[in-house]
Formats: C-alpha cells, structure tokens, sequence
C-alpha cells in the first residue's frame, strides 16, 4: 500500500501540472491547431517546467539546500517555489506570445498566482499542500474549457476526481501533510484558475 501511494505521489507531482494543462487543451479544443503549433507550445513548457526544475533539484540537492523531492520542511520549499515562478513567468511572457493562446496564457497566469500564494503561506509558516493545488488547477482549469467550448468531458472530470481522492490519501498516508494542509493547497489550485475566468470563458 505505501509503494502504491508513494508511486501516485510521484506520478502526479505537481511538477507535472504545467504540461498536463497544455497537452489538456490541446486534447479538448476543437479548434483547429497545426501539429507545429501544439509542438512550438508543448516542447518548451515541458523543457521549462519539467525539465530544468529536475536539474535545479539535483544541483539544489547536492549542495544541501533540499534533502527530498518532497520537501517536507519550510525551507526547503522556497527555492523551488522561487525558481517555478520565475519559470512559469518564463512560459507566459517568452513561449506563450509565439503561438499566442488565450486559454492557455490565462492558466500559466493562474498557476503563477497560486505559486505565489503557497510562497506567501510559507512566510506565514504554513505549507500548503503542492500535490492538491497542481491537482485542484487543472481540475477547475478543465471544468473551464467544459463550459468554454461546450464539450461535454465527464468522463474525465470523474477520473480526475478519483485521482484527486489518490492524491490526498497519499499525502495523508505518507504523512507529509495534515488535512487542513491538503484542502488550503486544493483551494488556492481551484480559486487561482476561478479568477482568470473572465477574461477568456
């Protein structure tokens, strides 16, 4: 059991969250988007959010500044709550405006303001939960392109909820967060997106 819930908190890492948003649209949109579009919006999100943070992480690591992939103590999180900003800011103002698309530059932003809330947390000596903020994001972010382009996806939705269920059990279990953690965290993802709303649904 604590492999399982160990394995579902790596594959569903917040780390992720930026790119599965992006690959989300893309599979939602009925819009027509060229293969180059999607690949000029995909390859370098996914290079700026997953793999430059990796090796921040290892060079972070390695001179002692974070023991886990996980960070579990205050400290710890801020760097990489600092570098992801920075990254995310990267994705809207640099990556973004080439292939410009509204849905999504409104979720980086999204995102951004949620980074930026947990960091403020953080001074307040509270850590909220990144697993559940990545995880509550992407589900109002996908409830958003629903309504949006008025697609019926409860199929996924359900899923999502089900894995979010995943997530929080995990957390739980491998005792990284307290419960009101988990919801503060699930909230800022919900409430970040709910914001960026109507400027684009």
């Amino acid at each position: 059991m604590k492999l399982f819930l160990l394995v579902i908190s790596y594959i569903f890492h917040p780390l992720f969250i930026p790119v599965a948003g992006t690959i989300s649209y893309f599979a939602i949109t009925p819009k027509y988007t060229p293969i180059e579009e999607q690949s000029g919006n995909i390859l370098p999100i996914f290079i700026l959010t997953v793999i430059i943070p990796i090796i921040t992480y290892l060079i972070l690591k390695n001179v002692g500044l974070i023991q886990s992939v996980f960070m579990p103590t205050l400290k710890e999180r801020r760097y990489p709550l600092y570098i992801s900003i920075l990254l995310l800011l990267m994705v809207v103002y640099k990556v973004i405006p080439n292939n410009y698309t509204a849905e999504l530059h409104y979720y980086f932003l999204g995102l951004i303001a949620a980074t930026m809330a947990s960091l403020l947390l953080l001074f307040l000596n509270f850590k909220s939960s990144m697993h559940l903020m990545g995880m509550g994001s992407i589900f109002m972010y996908l409830i958003c392109l629903s309504v949006h382009f008025e697609i019926n996806i409860t199929l996924a939705l359900s899923v999502l909820i089900l894995l979010i269920g995943l997530v929080a059990t995990s957390r739980l279990y491998l005792k990284a967060h307290s419960k009101a953690e988990l919801v503060i965290g699930f909230f800022i993802g919900l409430v970040s997106q709910l914001l960026t709303i109507k400027f684009w649904l």
